[in-house]
């Protein structure tokens, strides 16, 4: 007898996978039919990933100092083999 937890998972993983590919294909097909001020929404979204991307640097680089003096206090092992 065939297990059917597997049959049930993979065919609502399709179906949601489908619909999604569904809508994101029309909301792209849509915003093609829009066609105003262009070079002033990609400036805004260039100056919105860049701070997004400086934000991300940031609290990765504060993070790796946290980590850093964490583990120097506990006194753990630093060195590489």
């Amino acid at each position: 007898m065939m297990d059917w937890t597997p049959i049930v998972f993979v065919t609502f993983k399709a179906l949601v996978l489908c619909t999604g590919m569904f809508y994101a294909i029309k909301w792209h097909y849509d915003q093609g039919k829009k066609d105003k001020d262009k070079a002033k929404q990609n400036r805004a979204v260039l100056r919105a990933s860049g701070k997004v991307v400086a934000i991300f640097v940031l609290l990765l680089l504060s993070l790796g100092i946290v980590t850093f003096f964490c583990v120097s206090m506990l006194g753990l092992e630093l060195t590489f083999p």
